[in-house]
């Protein structure tokens, strides 16, 4: 047999911080390794990495056990160190988890229940204490979780491009539109600017498009991606905030309320509400990509979401179309604010694995194929834990390759 000749060991699809810390994780725990990394847009971290609201989360939400947990846990401490030793923008700040109504008091217990569980340290509050920390805050009860930080992500993911040593390909050159996979030769990926590359291991790390990658490749992700416009507003009056300031989540979804987070250029980020996205990168209400959509609601799963969760579902499209309406989740939490305080902010999109029943992956999702490592379900935490995740994501593509 002619002996194939590739032009990398390992090819990564996405330039967001996990495929970065993929490629990162690489080359350190395998020097040596030739990896090239694609990237459709003209520079890194442009989607879910570059609009979210830079924090670095403790891990006190997720199940004890989880990847999620883990991860975040381990990815914490992980990112505060990498943004002091390479002199990125960071601070840990701590947070609050404010409980507004008598109803949210066991759910805030738990929460308590879950952070010992996970290692995080957490302090329980009263109505008084929550005024020591946040003046202009109020609420029955609160815990303050104090490894919660804030970080540029954006700065993160350039330097761990820059530091990885991987040749990454932007644009045209970047985008993967055709990907063969055969049993002797590899996998080989045409960009849309003609050129073939061919690798032996591929790593889909493409976020929105991930399930779509992995049906390219020849794989059934047995998930399908529907996106979920968060929408933000900033505070005109920052002042108002000096952290961290979150609701008690609703354990039944994957989201964590409209919440405040002062980030680390001191503006305050309120938001995001979570609404379906009439386009994987649906920023804008008028932004609609027919074949996707048809793709959505094609998906056995949405129509389950539909069906179950419409109550919820209505109350974030009523605070995405009415300015007074989200006012007033703000007010839950801090009731000085007013319509006017609210200045619209670019909006993120959460790409959210769900499977045919309907089911919300809650998890960090990782599966492999032949010669190929799908990375499926990487919504927040995923920034805070890009570090760990990246490790393990090499690992898995390391063994593909000994393989």
């Amino acid at each position: 047999m002619k002996k194939v000749a590739y032009d990398c060991d390992v090819l990564v699809i996405g330039g967001g911080i996990v495929g970065l810390s993929t490629a990162y994780a690489l080359t350190r725990s395998a020097p040596g390794t030739r990896v090239t990394v694609l990237e459709k847009e003209q520079g890194p971290a442009t989607h879910q990495t570059g609009r979210n609201s830079g924090v670095i989360h403790s891990g006190i939400y997720y199940r004890p056990g989880s990847l999620k947990a883990k991860y975040a846990v381990r990815g914490a401490a992980e990112m505060v160190k990498f943004c002091a030793e390479y002199g990125i923008a960071h601070e840990v700040t701590g947070k609050l988890i404010v409980a507004t109504e008598r109803a949210e008091l066991p759910r805030l217990h738990a929460l308590v229940q879950r952070g010992r569980e996970n290692g995080i340290p957490v302090r329980e509050l009263g109505p008084a204490q929550i005024g020591e920390y946040e003046p202009e805050v109020r609420g029955l009860a609160a815990i303050h979780v104090g490894t919660t930080g804030i970080c540029d992500y954006g700065a993160v993911a350039a330097h761990l491009a820059e530091a990885s040593g991987a040749e990454i390909r932007y644009g045209a050159g970047g985008e993967a539109v055709h990907i063969d996979r055969r049993a002797a030769l590899g996998v080989a990926v045409r960009t849309a600017d003609g050129a073939v590359l061919r690798a032996r291991a591929l790593v889909n790390c493409a976020g929105l498009h991930c399930d779509e990658i992995a049906r390219r490749t020849g794989d059934d992700p047995r998930m399908r991606i529907v996106p979920f416009r968060g929408e933000y507003y900033e505070l005109a009056r920052p002042e108002l905030v000096r952290g961290l300031v979150y609701p008690v989540p609703d354990p039944a979804f994957p989201f964590l309320g409209v919440h405040l987070t002062r980030g680390i250029d001191g503006g305050v980020h309120v938001g995001p509400n979570a609404v379906p996205a009439l386009a994987r990168e649906g920023y804008r209400w008028p932004v609609v990509r027919p074949r996707e959509l048809a793709g959505t609601l094609a998906w056995p799963g949405s129509w389950h979401i539909a069906r179950r969760h419409w109550r919820y579902g209505a109350g974030e499209l009523r605070r995405s179309l009415s300015k007074s309406a989200f006012t007033d989740a703000v007010r839950r939490l801090l009731p000085a604010v007013d319509p006017g305080d609210l200045v619209p902010h670019p909006a993120g999109v959460r790409a959210q694995a769900v499977l045919r029943d309907g089911t919300l992956v809650d998890d960090f999702l990782i599966r492999e194929g032949p010669r190929a490592v799908h990375v499926l379900n990487a919504p927040s935490p995923a920034a805070t834990a890009s570090l760990p995740i990246g490790r393990e994501v090499a690992r898995r593509a390391l063994g593909v390759l000994r393989a």
